[in-house]
């Protein structure tokens, strides 16, 4: 389990906790042991509290979300200005262009991946809702950040660095700089293998409201599809931003 900042009890109770909502059933107390490496007693001392406040429910089989984890999610949307209507163009946008579609966020120095079409349970998938660490190597990561002003651009690539990830990954602030007078001369943002040499994603950003919140609309394709399928999926894109919903003030 990697190492994050705060009391390991949060950190592991946190660990616990993704690890039944990602799995495609319940999970067992032993089966929880061993993928945390802990003693059979800590798992039932962390998932205590978490049945207690109903994040999660304890059936025949083992473990399972419980009826706070919806909650959470619909807090996530109202938080994000999000409503179903979201959803239901990133649909649209995946019926469309035969590709996962995805929403995203800056907002106070971070990126998040807020939703996405792609199943919860695909394991394999690149990117899943949740903070986004590889933002300088995505298509939607480059859309947000050229939307951002120069010195909150630089501050976000300083904070949260520049890892390669491929061959492809840009790495140095100054190439950067010229792969966001790409995108704002284009209109669009593209991330072919930057981050998973497999897949290529386009982005592109919403217009802005005022608010120091930024989003943006993107798809992922196999790189090996991206050439024949560019344009249309370009185009796709386009013609979604008119109809994001309309954003409540946050």
């Amino acid at each position: 389990m990697p190492h994050t900042p705060g009391p390991q009890s949060v950190d592991r109770a946190l660990a616990v906790l993704d690890l039944i909502v990602d799995a495609d059933r319940p999970v067992g107390a032993k089966t929880l042991a061993r993928r945390l490496g802990c003693a059979l007693s800590t798992v039932y001392h962390l998932t205590g509290p978490l049945l207690a406040r109903g994040y999660l429910v304890r059936t025949a089989e083992g473990y399972a979300p419980g009826p706070r984890v919806p909650a959470l999610h619909r807090s996530h949307q109202r938080h994000h200005g999000l409503g179903a209507g979201t959803g239901e163009l990133l649909g649209r946008l995946r019926r469309a262009t035969g590709a996962e579609a995805y929403h995203t966020a800056y907002r106070d120095g971070l990126i998040t991946v807020v939703d996405t079409t792609a199943p919860v349970t695909d394991a394999d998938h690149p990117f899943t809702p949740g903070p986004e660490v590889r933002a300088h190597a995505t298509a939607h990561g480059k859309a947000l950040l050229a939307a951002l002003p120069r010195p909150l651009r630089r501050r976000y690539l300083a904070e949260h660095g520049m890892a390669r990830f491929t061959e492809r990954t840009i790495t140095s602030a100054e190439r950067f700089e010229a792969e966001v007078d790409r995108v704002r001369g284009q209109g669009f943002a593209v991330s072919v293998g930057e981050a998973d040499l497999a897949y290529t994603c386009l982005a592109v950003a919403l217009p802005e409201r005022g608010d120091g919140i930024v989003h943006a609309l993107s798809v992922s394709l196999p790189t090996a599809e991206f050439g024949r399928r560019q344009g249309e999926i370009r185009a796709a894109l386009h013609r979604s931003v008119p109809a994001f919903p309309t954003l409540p003030e946050s």
